[in-house]
């Protein structure tokens, strides 16, 4: 039985940088809208900005195309950064405190295979 989900949050990635690759080995993916400045674009998948329909929060489910993460720790800049910017931190090390205001933190999984046209949604159960 399916239970319904509601999206929170939708985007997709559409630019990968040369160097967004390089964080996978420390279990972060940086994401940014297209206003990335040019110091941190080649670190970052670059994805469209999108709005947030509801405060993001620990438990809420992170689905990249086909791998879901559980949300296990919000940074207070989160909400606005990603609204605004496109931007934020995945780390995907199951951390449940918050050290970094602009991270977002998820359960440890196998790291997502981003692409180009990569679908990145917040749902919620």
């Amino acid at each position: 039985m399916m239970t319904k989900e509601r999206t929170v949050y939708s985007t997709s990635v559409v630019e990968i940088g040369a160097e967004s690759g390089d964080f996978k080995s420390i279990k972060m993916a940086i994401l940014f809208g297209d206003e990335a400045p040019d110091a941190l674009r080649p670190s970052c998948f670059i994805v469209k900005v999108a709005p947030i329909a509801e405060h993001i929060n620990a438990g809420m489910i992170l689905k990249i195309d086909d791998r879901e993460y559980t949300i296990t720790a919000v940074g207070k800049e989160v909400q606005t950064n990603l609204g605004n910017l496109g931007h934020t931190a995945i780390n995907f090390t199951g951390a449940t405190e918050a050290k970094l205001a602009g991270s977002l933190y998820v359960s440890e999984g196998e790291y997502p295979d981003f692409k180009v046209g990569s679908k990145i949604q917040i749902l919620a159960k």
